[in-house]
């Protein structure tokens, strides 16, 4: 039906015609969504009309103007109908009385009207004191009446709103901030307010008010779409429950889906979850880029004057290979090459969230047009870079959902497509399913210092409720997903296992500590026959309470927490007497270790051989046979103080990341020196920026180390007074500890830090100041974490003393957190 038939229904133009032809169209089943909208202010048009130029004792000077929702032509069943009476003042008397005779037809039907009568001068002047009156005047169409006076107060409007943007702007800004205060995020809400709450329709119009003030624009892709999707929600919600209504309550539902074609109310929230997701993204970048846009201009004169003229350049800094920070975002390099670099998404969210910056929309929408897929497994780098985003603490929120914006984490990991927007419809949940499992992955990095293998915390932590979009228990299918998605990443079999118990038993714990007799020997010896492994149970633990505060207030509180601790006590006791703790035995040397260690003896000085791909595009092999990251560095040089600290310092100097690093003490063999010794470093580096640097620069500034001719301590703080790093968001502080029984020949000394440049320095000039001699060592770096335990002994080569121990790990842990 056209929006003539519409009119020609009823042949007068009163509100009985007018209620009749309403209510057919309401009811018909023909029509819905933004045809039946169209409809519907097209039959309201009309009528509105008829009323006027019956009234209207004249046409000039005096016009009538829908505004804010019906300016858009966006009549829901129950909305209100938004007038402005528009008249240039010449009668006061007649405009009055026309009116009366507008308005109280619209009341007699019942239909909530918001109207106004105002001159254009005093619609202005409304408009400047009120911004919620401007907004609604940016929508102004014309109905009845003077046409130049409407088209004249529209220009007038536009022209107010772009001169007067950098002081309005700001202002809807704050005001949309006050509307999500008082009413929360949509799409994470049980009972979501469909117009109100942040991701809802009145934020869709504030970007709609930005795009008109030429400052920026949103991001147009699925804008409108979504748009739309909230519409017809709000549009079956008005007719199931016969109210002017925005509140999606629980009990309208399965109405509100049924109307809509849906299958059920889960079906639908998921529609209206991944409409607000779209405009809260949108909003992000454009309050983002608005805010930029008058930093730039408040700054500009300022500059030009310095400068004498000229527009400045921005700045660059980089952040990681490809990636550099420009105009507080994370933006590609102009060589990044997303259509050659695999890894480049993972590595420019990691650098992005490291330095808790924002991820530049434009970065994310050219990386999912043109970068490649990854090879199954993924190359090593991808899955440290994984680990660094998830460990990055709340920055991680909203460089994920940029991301999801562009469809790159579902690409990354197809299983997440079917926990995206899925709701928890339990009043202990804060989120939906996706957003709680980046909420648990924000909470376990502040844990990752609790825990030897920070990695698996933090795949856990993103897969443990991966399940949920699968029928069943949820447990049970999430660990056949998880161990999918492991071996996808490129896990070993090992730690495809844990990760696999890990997801199968995240519930354990809490559910065993609050529901079972923890004094029943049953009890725990369950637990542990389910667990298995003391590394385990550990990362097992900080799971739960990560899982916990994710969840919400409801779900974890010092008494779960007491109860669940004491549980964990009661199973490390049983798996203790099970696996005791031993000293490693360190592996024969290989032919070449030998060889450069001989060497070193030889000529009294360091020995190293770098081992680097020949091409450096050629794929990854680390994910196939299960070695770390990074490019092999092997390095022999004869017994003597200071080795760690001088290596650990060179590689920082030439901006190499330690991935891992071993150090011992290798016995030469009879014939070359029956009492001699070398000390055999194999590490694995990596480059922050670029290319690696010679090995024959690398060993001439360690034998400057070693003499003392290069101060390293100094030119690192040189390097950092000319380069300040970013600080990024803060990480949980370092932990040192003393691990009890671990060996029966040296005192083990366990370093938990967030990595960063020179960190193995301190470290190792720190034991050196403490006149303790490291026999061994062994270091990793996972995702951003670094996770090293030194084997130390004193000079003459016995375990440290239980108080000289716990002093030497006081001292390291005050030197990291300065």
């Amino acid at each position: 039906m056209t929006r003539t038939d519409d009119r020609n229904k009823t042949d007068d133009t009163g509100p009985s015609g007018y209620a009749a032809a309403r209510l057919h169209l309401l009811t018909e089943g023909a029509r819905s969504g933004p045809p039946r909208r169209t409809a519907l202010a097209g039959l309201t048009d009309d009528w509105l009309t008829g009323l006027f130029t019956a009234a209207a004792p004249t046409t000039k000077g005096i016009s009538l103007v829908a505004v804010g929702g019906y300016g858009r032509g966006e009549l829901s069943p129950r909305s209100d109908l938004d007038l402005l009476l528009l008249h240039d003042g010449g009668d006061p008397a007649a405009v009055a009385a026309l009116a009366d005779r507008l308005w109280y037809p619209v009341w007699d039907l019942g239909i909530s009207l918001d109207h106004s009568v105002r001159t254009p001068a005093e619609a202005r002047k409304t408009a400047g004191e009120d911004l919620k009156v401007q907004l609604g005047l940016l929508d102004a169409r014309h109905l009845a009446g003077d046409l130049g006076l409407t088209a004249g107060l529209r220009t007038a409007i536009l022209a107010d709103w772009r001169n007067q943007a950098p002081k309005r702007l700001p202002e809807l800004q704050e005001l949309c901030a006050e509307r999500a205060e008082r009413h929360g995020e949509l799409r994470f809400l049980l009972e979501p307010d469909l117009k109100e709450a942040r991701g809802g329709l009145r934020d869709a119009t504030a970007l709609r008010a930005v795009a008109a003030s030429w400052l920026a624009d949103a991001p147009r892709e699925g804008l409108d779409d979504a748009r739309r999707r909230l519409l017809d929600a709000r549009d079956a919600l008005h007719l199931v429950t016969g109210r002017a209504t925005d509140r999606l309550a629980l009990q309208e539902q399965d109405q509100v889906a049924a109307e809509l074609g849906l299958l059920d109310a889960d079906t639908l929230l998921r529609q209206v979850y991944e409409a607000a997701r779209v405009i809260s993204y949108a909003g992000d970048v454009t309050w983002r880029e608005v805010n930029r846009v008058l930093r730039a201009r408040a700054v500009r004169p300022r500059l030009r004057a310095m400068l004498g003229g000229g527009k400045p350049v921005a700045e660059r800094s980089p952040l990681a290979e490809g990636v550099v920070e420009q105009e507080g975002e994370a933006v590609l390099a102009r060589t990044a090459r997303p259509e050659r670099d695999p890894v480049l998404p993972l590595r420019a969210a990691a650098a992005a969230a490291q330095a808790a910056l924002p991820l530049s929309p434009h970065a994310v929408r050219r990386m999912a047009a043109t970068a490649r897929p990854l090879p199954t497994p993924w190359p090593a780098e991808a899955r440290e870079q994984l680990i660094t985003l998830l460990g990055s603490g709340r920055p991680t929120v909203d460089v994920w959902e940029a991301l999801e914006a562009e469809g790159l984490i579902s690409r990354l990991l197809p299983d997440w497509e079917r926990v995206r927007c899925r709701p928890q419809r339990n009043a202990v949940h804060l989120w939906t399913v996706d957003r709680h499992l980046i909420e648990t992955a924000v909470r376990a990095s502040a844990l990752t210092r609790r825990v030897s293998r920070p990695d698996l915390l933090l795949v856990s932590a993103l897969l443990h409720d991966i399940g949920k979009g699968w029928p069943g228990d949820h447990s049970v299918a999430g660990e056949i997903i998880a161990k999918d998605v492991a071996a996808r990443l490129g896990f070993d079999r090992a730690d495809v296992a844990v990760l696999a118990t890990l997801v199968r038993h995240h519930l354990l714990l809490v559910e065993t500590a609050t529901r079972r007799d923890l004094d029943d020997p049953a009890t725990v010896r369950a637990v542990a026959d389910a667990v298995g492994s003391e590394s385990t149970l550990e990362l097992l633990h900080a799971l739960t309470e990560a899982d916990a505060l994710a969840t919400g207030p409801a779900a974890w509180s010092t008494w779960r927490g007491s109860l669940v601790s004491d549980l964990v006590r009661r199973v490390f006791a049983v798996l203790a007497g099970e696996h005791p703790g031993t000293e490693p035995e360190p592996a024969a040397p290989t032919a070449e270790q030998e060889r450069l260690a001989i060497e070193a003896h030889r000529t009294g000085g360091p020995v190293l051989a770098l081992r680097a791909q020949a091409d450096p595009g050629a794929p990854d092999e680390s994910a196939e046979t299960g070695e770390p990251l990074g490019v092999e560095l092997v390095i022999a040089v004869p017994d003597q103080p200071g080795v760690l600290p001088a290596l650990a310092g060179v590689l920082a100097l030439h901006r190499l990341t330690v991935r891992t690093g071993g150090l011992r003490t290798l016995r030469l063999p009879d014939d070359v020196d029956d009492d001699g010794s070398v000390l055999l470093l194999d590490w694995r580096v990596a480059a922050e920026y670029g290319s690696l640097p010679q090995a024959s620069r690398l060993r001439a500034d360690l034998v400057r180390a070693l003499d003392g001719s290069l101060d390293i301590t100094s030119r690192l703080a040189e390097r950092d007074a000319a380069y300040p790093r970013r600080r990024g968001r803060a990480a949980p502080p370092p932990r040192v500890t003393v691990a009890p029984a671990a060996s029966r020949h040296a005192t083990v000394i366990e370093v938990r830090a967030q990595d960063a440049p020179g960190l193995l320095f301190r470290i190792g000039t720190a034991l050196e100041k403490a006149a303790v001699r490291v026999r061994s060592m062994h270091a990793s770096t996972l995702g951003a974490n670094a996770v090293d335990a030194f084997y130390v002994t004193t000079g003459t080569g016995a375990p440290l003393p239980g108080e000289d121990a716990a002093s030497v790990a006081r001292m390291l842990e005050e030197t990291l957190r300065e």
